[in-house]
């Protein structure tokens, strides 16, 4: 049973495994998406793969869709090499149900996969045919909040961003980069209009593309490496429109479990791969079964029928973002940003494990959704706040068969930190003048702080996750003793007090000298950081 086009042939022992195959010309839907493509899709890791791809896959199987996604990498070609091109650009879901069971289908729907590599002259020339394509309708992205920004925080331009300014677009090599000269290409070809549909964790997700496409475009200008009309046309939203979206559906990284159970029931090769640049996947994808998906309806060249997918809305800008608040700045992500960095302290590896036997955590997890985040949100209309919180703690944040890992979940937390806890800070400081009767939010961010030191609550040193900030935390923290509270002086001022992490003065909000307390009783020595969390719960 090998993952492949010639393999799931053989629909006899795939069926008797119990994995469905798909129930459309997997190959014609390929073909057809490299001769007029219609959907493509920026950072094809594994959220892309069991969301977006199931979504593709379940409209294919309805009829409601006849051409596969496009799939581009502009960060980890090895994805490509190791993942993709292996397997035919199969994929195979695995849904893990809080009841033990599983769900197992193989994904047809992911037709091609371009690496978006400027030094390899196929690869791009490939990417420009894409985007210059007429049919092409969409471009949606998971390139996680990182993959947007362009500056650091202090403002600077981040070498990779600047070497993409100077260079032109016939050597960009970020994403936003890569993406300004495809959007060039199309222009030349015929201006045709496009939607780009941010689908990241990001607050006004397609306000930070638009905004980071602006500039690449404007910088570019100045340089005479694009002309005016170029300008006009990506500014245009009836030309090149940037929806905005909510997405929503929890997705550890590949179980090993998971990969030797598939291959006891005949499926080859499907262990997982960790890349040079730390891109953990496999040829399977695990994941929840619940999943929301709320989409802008803006798409000025059309669009596949999406809202016949699994888990999927459309509406106006208002409804879109009230969605996202509700869960990116109030439910779902500020309780995993609170709680991941304190469960890696506290030497828990799974993020529902350590819920299930630690009623401190729950409760903390629960005072900053019900208790702090809630009273901030506005009722989206399609999704009920307070459903929506109940079905995160009583089924989805206590799935133990997900395996999702706290280091996984605080993966580049200080990129999220302004959209997870900024927002509710602010919205407590203009109804009440000031946000000091928070507690959850600002023992998470103490957490956090305390988490980037890389010792635990019992003085074992850990590797940090990936993140964009490390040296510069690494700096900030390194004259501070774990057991000597008192080299604690002004280090985090300029780390809480900054605008660019936190999307406000923690000071100003009443918050910067309380968390600052409860980082420095976390640092008083082994054990500190769980009787923090015991005497404030």
């Amino acid at each position: 049973m090998k993952l492949s086009l010639n393999g799931i042939k053989d629909k006899a022992a795939w069926e008797k495994a119990g994995i469905r195959l798909p129930g459309y010309d997997v190959a014609a839907a390929a073909q057809k998406a490299r001769t007029a493509p219609r959907w493509a899709h920026f950072g094809i890791g594994n959220i892309f793969r069991i969301f977006i791809g199931s979504i593709a896959d379940g409209l294919l199987e309805q009829g409601d869709l006849d051409t596969s996604l496009t799939c581009i990498e502009t960060f980890d070609y090895e994805v490509v090499d190791k993942i993709y091109r292996p397997y035919d650009n199969l994929g195979l879901s695995v849904i893990l149900n809080g009841d033990g069971s599983r769900d197992y289908k193989v994904l047809g729907s992911m037709g091609e996969a371009v690496k978006a590599q400027c030094t390899d002259a196929g690869e791009w020339e490939r990417l420009k045919e894409i985007f210059a394509s007429p049919t092409l309708q969409l471009v949606s992205f998971t390139i996680t909040e990182k993959g947007y920004a362009l500056t650091n925080a202090s403002g600077a331009y981040f070498p990779f961003v600047q070497a993409d300014i100077d260079n032109g677009p016939k050597k960009a090599s970020g994403a936003m980069g890569v993406l300004t000269a495809m959007l060039l290409e199309r222009y030349r070809k015929g201006k045709t209009p496009l939607a780009l549909v941010s689908m990241d964790n990001c607050s006004k997700n397609g306000s930070l593309l638009r905004s980071s496409v602006l500039t690449m475009t404007d910088e570019w200008y100045k340089k005479g490496f694009v002309d005016e009309g170029f300008v006009s046309y990506v500014k245009d939203e009836e030309k090149v429109a940037f929806p905005w979206t909510m997405i929503d559906k929890i997705t550890p990284r590949p179980n090993p479990d998971i990969a030797r159970d598939l291959e006891a029931l005949g499926a080859e090769d499907m262990q997982p791969v960790e890349t040079g640049r730390r891109t953990y996947i496999a040829p399977f994808i695990n994941g929840e079964d619940p999943q929301y998906l709320v989409i802008e309806d803006r798409f000025p060249n059309g669009r596949p029928p999406l809202e016949r997918g699994k888990g999927v809305y459309l509406g106006d800008r208002e409804t879109v973002n009230k969605s996202e608040r509700m869960k990116v700045t109030a439910l779902l992500n500020p309780v995993h940003s609170a709680l991941a960095p304190l469960g890696v302290l506290l030497g828990e590896e799974y993020f529902a494990n350590m819920l299930n036997h630690d009623l401190k955590l729950m409760k903390l997890g629960k005072t900053v959704a019900y208790t702090e985040g809630l009273p901030m949100v506005q009722d989206p209309g399609i999704i009920h706040p307070q459903e929506f919180a109940d079905e995160l703690f009583q089924v989805r944040f206590v799935n133990e068969y997900l395996l999702d890992t706290n280091l996984r979940i605080v993966t580049d937390e200080s990129q999220g930190l302004g959209v997870r806890f900024g927002e509710t800070i602010k919205a407590y400081t203009a109804k009440y003048g000031s946000a000091e009767q928070l507690i959850g939010i600002p023992l998470g961010i103490a957490g956090w702080l305390r988490y980037m030191m890389a010792v635990d609550d019992q003085g074992n040193s850990y590797t940090l996750a990936p993140d964009p900030m490390t040296d510069e935390m690494k700096e900030v923290l390194k004259d501070i003793v774990i057991g000597k509270p008192e080299t604690l002086t002004d280090q985090l001022k300029p780390v809480l007090s900054n605008e660019k992490i936190f999307f406000t003065d923690l000071y100003k909000n009443g918050l910067g000298e309380k968390i600052e307390g409860f980082f420095r009783e976390m640092i008083a020595g082994k054990g500190a950081v769980r009787a923090v969390i015991e005497k404030y719960m």
